[in-house]
């Protein structure tokens, strides 16, 4: 998928989810998400932070994270969720369109970004949001390129993740298979995306993650 088409996904994903994000109750912005420690709401909110905020708002919360990546971005992210849901919603459809880039990050980080936190949000919520399948195989093999914050190697070290909805695999060892959708919540720490895989290398990865607990971002 190149950047033009990448751009186009990530413009509809947010359009759809600000409208799902529009139709909660309040219980349901209220729900854990997918991240650990991280309600809808919080992670409602931090789809539009790459995009809006500004060079010294990130600086000022690296500072009080002391450089801790996970700590600066939930932070981050749990302030702007005190704005009202309608601000939320409003923040996300005004950066429909937009190209802005967070710094250090490249035109895949966007994509990876609101399909992964798209399930984060709707899996929690029993809705079900199915990003293009070239798109989610764009962000899996980004996952495992940029390597930054997730590590999947590392964490499914003698673990193949094979794909039987599109052409992808990565890593060696037994096999864990399944959708892409689920095998890319799988690289950035989501246990959940364990539920719809199997394979010899299911045993191996549910053991995984009991010993290391899942992504918080």
């Amino acid at each position: 998928m190149d950047r033009d088409e990448s751009w186009r996904v990530i413009d509809e994903q947010r359009a759809l989810l600000a409208d799902l994000l529009e139709s909660l109750s309040d219980e349901e912005w209220a729900t854990p998400s997918l991240c650990a420690g991280w309600t809808v709401r919080d992670v409602g909110a931090h789809l539009s932070l790459a995009a809006t905020a500004k060079t010294r708002e990130v600086l000022g919360y690296v500072v009080r994270a002391r450089g801790n990546f996970d700590r600066m971005i939930h932070d981050a992210s749990v302030d702007r969720a005190q704005r009202p849901t309608s601000q939320i919603v409003a923040d996300l459809r005004g950066i429909i369109g937009s190209r802005r880039l967070a710094p250090g990050t490249l035109w895949r980080d966007p994509l990876l970004d609101i399909v992964v936190h798209g399930q984060d949000l709707s899996r929690p919520l029993g809705r079900r949001v199915e990003p293009p399948v070239e798109a989610t195989r764009t962000a899996a093999e980004w996952t495992w390129q940029r390597r930054f914050p997730f590590f999947p190697a590392r964490r499914l070290h003698g673990i193949r993740l094979v794909a039987d909805d599109a052409d992808w695999s990565r890593g060696s060892g037994v096999e864990l298979r399944g959708p892409v959708l689920s095998l890319l919540l799988v690289s950035t720490g989501r246990p959940a995306g364990l539920a719809e895989l199997d394979g010899p290398g299911l045993g191996a990865a549910l053991e995984r993650f009991s010993g290391l607990g899942s992504r918080t971002t």
